[in-house]
């Protein structure tokens, strides 16, 4: 009769069991601590991406009138959108002038920085007419910063001040470097508005459609690498440009950091000229360097919705006229890609001073020249 009696387990049996339980605990161990590995990694990660967002962000512009922000000195208009545009107004009044000219400064400067009006003598101004409002850009001077900022809407900002100070159907527009980039825009999205316009050294957007690659990469590599890889910080990441630009162990702009080597030997020789800019320096950037500089590079150099080479002739009918003035020996713009820009652009007026750099327009007699084939070479 068979009974129930014990089983007979082998040593080995009980062995290769403890071994498969000690295994399944050890596997069973393994993934949690991978589990916790990777949480940890993710944790990690989350937090080193909020600090280095919070690394990145630039600090909030000082708006002027706000408290503890810079004060209003300067006439202001208010525009559609609440922003303010601080102007200033220079020669004759503007119910006895002839001729009404937009000024449109360039980059780290403002209102204060016309140089027509410095240059011309009263007897200039006077005996041809000639009233010439100038403004600070926004983020610049005593101007509200424009966090919606594009190439379109420094043109409209022109046309609304222009209205608001009651300047006419048509007026000049003359800007000079980063400003030149503007006058681009006017030419594009405002040129019924227009009586004529001048580029001193326009910047050149090197990402504009119409350029040829190799005219525009070698003008790109002729820059200091520094400026190189601040303008490809601007075009491909401009979420970086205030980060960029403000850590000491990054190549900043060079003209954010006031290189003289950027500048041509004519250009060294007429920096005793602008002596007169200590006396407001210090407003062009007071509310911060993000709305004024850095905006100024994410805008010049993001890729544009049109490009200045497809640009039609506003005057068909020769009855204003478009100017290029740029300097044979300009170490900031490359004189090469203006001339290639004008030739595209045969209605274009293209002048080329021989010797000059990129400070040219200061230069004792040069506006007397610009304002004249401005003003009156067309008739």
């Amino acid at each position: 009769m068979t009974g129930g009696g014990n089983r007979k387990v082998s040593a080995a049996s009980v062995s290769g069991g403890a071994h498969t339980r000690m295994k399944s605990k050890q596997s069973n161990s393994l993934r949690l601590s991978l589990g916790v590995f990777r949480k940890l990694l993710w944790l990690l990660l989350l937090g080193f991406s909020a600090w280095f967002y919070q690394l990145i962000q630039p600090p909030p512009p000082k708006i002027c009138g706000s408290p503890g922000g810079p004060s209003i000195t300067a006439p202001r208009i208010k525009l559609r959108d609440g922003r303010h545009l601080a102007y200033k107004e220079h020669g004759v009044p503007k119910d006895k002038a002839k001729y009404k000219i937009v000024s449109v400064h360039g980059f780290d400067s403002c209102r204060h920085d016309t140089a027509a009006a410095r240059a011309l003598s009263p007897e200039f101004f006077e005996g041809l007419g000639i009233y010439i409002l100038s403004f600070d850009r926004p983020g610049y001077g005593e101007s509200d910063p424009n966090p919606k900022r594009t190439v379109k809407s420094a043109a409209m900002d022109i046309e609304e001040l222009a209205d608001q100070l009651a300047l006419g159907s048509k007026f000049y527009v003359i800007g000079g470097s980063m400003g030149g980039l503007i006058v681009w825009s006017c030419l594009k999205y405002i040129p019924n508005r227009l009586a004529g316009a001048v580029l001193i050294a326009p910047v050149i957007n090197y990402w504009w459609s119409g350029l040829p690659e190799n005219l525009s990469n070698e003008a790109f590599k002729w820059k200091p690498l520094q400026d190189q890889w601040a303008l490809s910080v601007a075009h491909y990441t401009p979420w970086l440009t205030y980060w960029w630009n403000t850590r000491k162990w990054f190549p900043a702009s060079s003209i954010i950091a006031h290189n003289p080597d950027v500048l041509s030997p004519a250009d060294k020789n007429l920096i005793p000229k602008l002596s007169f800019r200590h006396e407001y320096a210090a407003q062009i950037r007071q509310q911060g360097e993000y709305e004024s500089l850095h905006q100024d590079l994410n805008v010049g150099f993001s890729s544009w919705e049109f490009s200045p080479l497809d640009l039609k002739n506003p005057f068909p009918h020769n009855n204003g006229s478009i100017h290029i003035w740029q300097g044979d020996d300009d170490r900031v713009v490359s004189p090469k890609l203006q001339r290639y820009i004008a030739e595209k652009l045969p209605w274009i007026r293209y002048h080329e001073v021989s010797g000059a750099g990129h400070l040219f327009s200061y230069a004792d007699k040069v506006y007397d020249s610009v304002i004249t084939a401005l003003l009156l070479e067309e008739k």
